[in-house]
């Protein structure tokens, strides 16, 4: 999400607490801070992708996920 698009959820958060929103902006902001939330957890799944453990012998072990 480019900083464009977490400006207008920030407007319309604003505009929620003094006036309220139409439904219209209701749904806008729904589909961008679905898209913040995809993003967050994109980037985060990255890093995780790219998380190494290193033991006390200097064994590299990639991060496992979760039941593997």
């Amino acid at each position: 999400m480019d900083q464009k698009g977490i400006d207008r959820i920030n407007e319309l958060a604003r505009k929620a607490k003094s006036v309220g929103l139409t439904a219209e902006e209701e749904k806008e902001r729904a589909v961008l801070r679905r898209a913040y939330i995809d993003s967050v957890v994109g980037n985060l799944k990255g890093h995780l992708d790219n998380t190494y453990f290193v033991d006390e012998k200097g064994n590299k072990e990639k991060l496992k996920k979760k039941g593997e």
